[in-house]
């Protein structure tokens, strides 16, 4: 089973869903073994399809990192933290982790956008 580190120390995945706000971008960061990608791969898109298929999911991209890195980053738009939080809920999140290999790390977080004046909107 693939094992869970937080993204941030001081405040939880946990914590961050228990604020309902929206929209909000979900970011997992994945960490997978060079011989366990394909298999990653195979999970993760059984995974996102069903979270496709749940209210308020807007959409969702995997990117890796280049050169030959393990490192994945899946960065999903939701309408809101209690649309996440059912969704999660509903698709089973902990007994789907145990199909993944053990040598994967998931590193979850929430984040909203920020304005900065003169370079993004809020």
């Amino acid at each position: 089973m693939a094992r869970f580190v937080e993204m941030d120390e001081l405040v939880t995945i946990s914590e961050q869903m228990e604020e309902d706000i929206g929209p909000i971008i979900f970011v997992n960061k994945f960490n997978v073994n060079p011989v366990d990608v394909d298999e990653f791969l195979k999970r993760w898109a059984a995974d996102a399809t069903a979270f496709k298929q749940q209210p308020g999911f807007i959409s969702a991209q995997l990117h890796r990192g280049i050169a030959g890195s393990g490192t994945f980053i899946n960065y999903a738009v939701w309408e809101s933290t209690a649309h996440l939080k059912r969704a999660v809920n509903n698709v089973g999140v902990q007994a789907r982790l145990s199909e993944y290999p053990a040598s994967i790390v998931i590193s979850p977080h929430i984040f909203k956008k920020v304005a900065v004046p003169g370079i993004c909107v809020g």
